[in-house]
């Protein structure tokens, strides 16, 4: 599956554009689309200091992409009963500080807890151990109650990769490593750098040369940001958040972390962060994904789970446009070549739930239930899907009616009305 030469032409101006104007020793990109990387490209040619070409297969620093993978190891942890969202970051890490805060806070960065550890900057000096890191947290750093803003944590990653190592009895990258990235043939994604490796640089603002940034083991903070990857392991990567493999991840569980959990007020509505992942409405649709940014590196991904869609993006600076680009790229393929609505063919024999469907009313609201890809659709004031949990009863799938019950009344084998969560609806309207 390819795209047309105009589409190709319009994804590579634009990465070119953000090359020559963020001056970026390098930029590479990517677009997935149903399954499949479509496309790649890259521009400038300094990828290394030799002048080595960037390139599909050449790695990058992804930068906090990490904690996407790191959010991924403490859903499984949940789903495999290991631990609560609701859990006490305390009751895994005893006697540590901020240990009241919970593991549901931490994965939306709504604890409160400082954005950076004590010390030095981590992401430019050596890492340290996970004691020498809890040794220098205080809860007097906190900078606010838990739950009342989206206010980014490095430090509550660090804590999260201690967690699910400990849970598990190996380390955080050996996790990563067996229940992520083998299954999803990702085998360009690495802890160190390997050949072909990008350098790290910054561009001096005033000479325009390139300075060499450095590239240190983070040690306890490595799964908030350590990761190493190349365009085709994150398209692969971004196909997963389309289309969830069971053996990493539930579908259900991936919705889960889509979901907006907590938001910046300064951001509005157009931006929120779910568990591990950060979320743009794009009216009239969602992109999930996640930026990143290490010393001399910028990394970006983005995905459309409705249209099918994403893109990834990977530069070797300190600063420009390159994890805003992938949002970029994911637009401008939609205005190019929007995805082709899928053929209608006829619905077959609904299971349960026939007599169902038709004209009900609310009071004098009217409603319809019809069926669509063989489940049972509300539609009007309460819409939302039915599943059955057994006869004459349902459970709404989402919308106002989600989790509830809706049960069927009779009186002998005639249906008298159905009771949605106590919304009586019926035939005809009130007074008929």
């Amino acid at each position: 599956m390819t795209l047309r030469s105009d589409t190709a032409a319009a994804l590579f101006a634009e990465i070119a554009a953000a090359q020559s104007e963020g001056r970026l020793p390098s930029v590479n990109a990517g677009v997935v689309r149903d399954g499949d990387l479509v496309w790649s490209g890259a521009r400038g040619r300094f990828a290394t200091g030799d002048g080595a070409a960037p390139g599909p297969d050449v790695q990058y620093r992804v930068g906090s992409i990490t904690k996407t993978l790191t959010a991924i190891l403490v859903m499984q942890c949940r789903d495999d009963g290991l631990l609560s969202l609701n859990d006490a970051v305390g009751k895994h890490l005893p006697g540590i500080a901020f240990g009241d805060r919970t593991i549901r806070q931490l994965l939306a960065h709504s604890g409160g807890m400082n954005a950076e550890p004590a010390g030095p900057w981590w992401e430019r000096n050596p890492g340290v151990t996970f004691d020498e890191l809890t040794a220098a947290m205080d809860d007097s750093q906190a900078v606010g109650p838990a739950d009342r803003r989206h206010h980014y944590s490095n430090l509550g990653y660090g804590l999260l990769g201690e967690i699910v190592a400990r849970l598990r009895g190996t380390s955080w990258f050996e996790l990563t490593q067996t229940r992520i990235l083998d299954p999803l043939g990702m085998r360009r994604t690495t802890y160190f750098p390997s050949r072909p490796a990008a350098e790290g640089f910054s561009v001096d603002p005033f000479s325009g040369q390139l300075v060499p940034e450095p590239a240190y083991d983070s040690g306890a903070m490595a799964p908030a940001g350590q990761l190493w990857s190349t365009i085709e392991d994150l398209a692969r990567y971004a196909t997963f958040w389309i289309d969830p493999v069971h053996e990493v991840l539930s579908r259900e569980s991936v919705e889960e972390m889509a979901t907006p959990v907590a938001s910046d007020p300064r951001e509005g509505l157009t931006a929120s962060y779910g568990l591990g992942l950060r979320l743009i409405a794009d009216d009239p649709h969602l992109l999930i994904g996640h930026t990143g940014s290490m010393p001399g590196f910028l990394a970006g991904l983005f995905v459309d789970r409705v249209r099918r869609v994403g893109a990834v993006t990977l530069g070797n600076a300190t600063y420009g446009r390159v994890a805003s680009l992938a949002p970029e790229l994911v637009r401008i393929l939609m205005r190019h070549e929007p995805p082709i609505a899928q053929e209608w063919v006829p619905e077959p024999p609904l299971a349960q739930g026939a007599e169902l469907l038709g004209h009900w009313y609310w009071g004098n609201t009217p409603l319809t239930i019809s069926a669509t890809a063989g489940i049972l659709q509300l539609s009007g004031g309460l819409s939302t899907r039915l599943s059955p949990l057994g006869p004459d009863l349902y459970v709404g799938r989402d919308g106002y009616l989600a989790g509830e019950k809706v049960r069927v009344v009779r009186d002998g084998d005639t249906i008298v009305h159905l009771d949605a969560a106590t919304f009586v609806l019926t035939r005809t309207p009130y007074g008929s």
